[in-house]
């Protein structure tokens, strides 16, 4: 047999032949399938105006528009690019040119801002013509003209003409301008409905941290009011609203009306997943005048900026959720002042936080002295206390107390004192958690492991979600866990345990406070975090510090023995107190008596 070493000429010319017409049904197959996609793209990009357009035409609104006449245009500026679509004669997309979006996909801000994209906000007038139908501007299709920093949108309705033009000015402001002629001869309307739709869309890295700063806000009273509303409706049928805005964490979209809408409402819905936050709806009336709309408007679309903000004049500041009363005075006259004033340093945002947190302490100090000096009294004199307890072991409880109370009034120790520091640091916390999610400032500003201080760091990722907790571990709230964990350690020796049954265990629901603050800090911003591990690591240092080089036990003891032979007179508190309990003694010795007798 003839053995075949390779390939003879007729071979060769059937493969070469085969590998022709594969090719030719690939390239053909090929070519069909992007004229197809082709095709399905241009559909789908125009079944949306079709269907507008026949709802225009089944209500004989206009009724010569086609596809075609959808246009666009674009005005920009150093702050703004902005796009407007002639369906609806509508802004239609907004950048803000100098921030960028959180990409969840990159885990880094590096998208482009927008505010307003995707058709995610919708508004327009509405009234109804002299039979009763319901003409909407959102569904008219209006000619652009486009003339330096001018877009100006035509359109006609039955006749009528209506007028959009909108004017791009600095301070990311855009003025919106309602003309019309004509319009009466087609309604009789006295008022204009305007009706907007907008899906919040995120921006930031903290989904539920952003989706709960996502609110209605609002000014009336001549701008000298402001209110928000973060519910699932809202409603303003008394007032006159100067301008409505959607707040969303650090941005906002603001429309202002010269002469107010009126009748107000609105509702908004949580949206749990995707790129949208919330859904929100407005509606308010604007007055028409001998059946003609010529109002003005204008559009804010704002980074919250508090220097920004107070520019304009129109409590825009309010805005910003900084905190109500006294609460927001700090913020806006201490810790954003302060902290500009040490972050002109040219320090990073994790260290102007450190030195701010210092600054903080050092303010402190003296309250902070006296209730460890407290805690050091209540260490001298707690064999005393011991004896007291032990001594009235099983007497009344009431007579026990006031032992108790007769040993800190003659060793000159004040209880309430302790409380104060407490309560002077309530509205500390308060502001700040008011501030570093909300100061823009912060936003984007990394440090070590942290990428953004307004949102939390996610280094240890799970591969499960636990409830309350996320699928995260934070190491900025760990690590403050753990130092508030050794704080409470160290000064809760002083406590103590309760001597009745069903009295709660002080030291273990002190104990159970850090590792609940752990899921509260764990979704909230790494600059909180780091502040407060930064202030509970300095109380430490501070303990140490006074136990061991300040205060002296050996002469707390020797000025309590020194107290306790001087005559001590009674506090008002104190005498109030003990009023309380001898009143408390004879009650029960009443009740106890009625027993006897029955």
């Amino acid at each position: 047999m003839q053995q075949n070493n390779g390939l003879d000429k007729s071979q060769i010319i059937s493969f070469a032949v085969l590998c022709l017409v594969l090719f030719g049904f690939m390239f053909y197959f090929q070519n069909k399938q992007s004229k197809e996609e082709a095709v399905k793209a241009q559909q789908q990009k125009t079944e949306q105006v079709k269907s507008v357009v026949k709802q225009t035409q089944a209500s004989n609104i206009n009724p010569n528009v086609t596809p075609n006449s959808i246009q666009t245009a674009n005005l920009s500026n150093n702050e703004l690019k902005i796009e407007f679509n002639s369906l609806g004669g509508q802004v239609s997309k907004v950048e803000l040119a100098e921030y960028k979006a959180y990409d969840h996909k990159t885990d880094k801000a590096d998208l482009p801002l927008y505010l307003i994209t995707k058709n995610n906000s919708n508004y327009g007038f509405q009234f109804k013509d002299k039979t009763g139908k319901v003409i909407n501007t959102k569904d008219l299709v209006f000619a652009p003209t486009v003339n330096g920093n001018e877009v100006t949108m035509t359109a006609n309705c039955n006749g009528a003409v209506i007028q959009f033009i909108y004017t791009l000015l600095p301070k990311y402001t855009l003025d919106f301008k309602v003309r019309t002629q004509g319009l009466s001869k087609i309604t009789a309307d006295n008022k204009a409905d305007f009706l907007w739709d907008y899906n919040v869309r995120n921006l930031e890295k903290g989904r539920a941290q952003e989706q709960s700063h996502s609110e209605f806000s609002y000014a009336f009273n001549n701008y000298k009011d402001y209110d928000y509303d973060g519910r699932t409706t809202m409603t303003e049928d008394k007032e006159t609203l100067n301008w409505i805005g959607v707040k969303q964490q650090f941005f906002a979209s603001v429309i202002e009306a010269k002469n107010g809408f009126t009748q107000s409402k609105g509702n908004q819905e949580t949206i749990e997943e995707g790129e949208y936050l919330k859904k929100l709806n407005y509606e308010g009336f604007v007055q028409m005048t001998g059946s003609e709309l010529n109002q003005d408007f204008t559009w804010y679309f704002l980074p919250l900026d508090l220097p920004l903000l107070k520019e304009y004049n129109k409590n825009f500041d309010e805005i910003l959720p900084l905190g109500w009363s006294f609460i927001g005075w700090m913020n806006r006259g201490f810790f954003i002042p302060i902290y500009n004033f040490i972050a002109s340093w040219g320090l990073t945002a994790g260290w102007a936080i450190f030195l701010l947190t210092i600054l903080v302490k050092l303010i402190l100090s003296p309250i902070m002295y006296k209730q460890h000096k407290l805690s050091a009294m209540m260490r001298v004199i707690r064999p005393e206390i011991d004896e007291v307890n032990a001594k009235f072991k099983d007497a009344d409880p009431m007579k026990k107390q006031q032992a108790t109370m007769e040993v800190y009034r003659k060793a000159g120790v004040n209880q309430m004192a302790g409380c104060l520091p407490a309560l002077v640091q309530i509205p500390i916390f308060y502001a700040l958690f008011r501030f570093f999610p909300n100061f823009i400032d912060l936003r984007g500003q990394g440090f070590w492991f942290a990428k953004d201080l307004t949102a939390y760091d996610d280094l240890i990722k799970l591969p499960f979600k636990i409830p309350f907790l996320g699928d995260h571990l934070s190491i900025f709230a760990l690590a403050c866990t753990i130092v508030i964990l050794i704080y409470t350690v160290m000064t809760s020796g002083n406590m103590q345990q309760p001597q009745q049954e069903g009295m709660p265990n002080m030291k273990v629901l002190m104990y159970i406070f850090p590792i609940t603050f752990l899921f509260f800090l764990n979704t909230s911003a790494s600059g909180l975090s780091w502040y407060y591990f930064v202030s509970n690591a300095i109380n430490i240092l501070i303990i140490l510090v006074i136990k061991y080089v300040i205060l002296d036990e050996k002469k707390i003891h020797a000025q309590i023995q020194a107290n306790k032979e001087k005559p001590k007179a009674e506090g008002k508190f104190q005498k109030r107190m003990r009023e309380m309990m001898e009143k408390a003694q004879e009650q029960q010795k009443a009740q106890e008596q009625q027993r006897k007798k029955k």
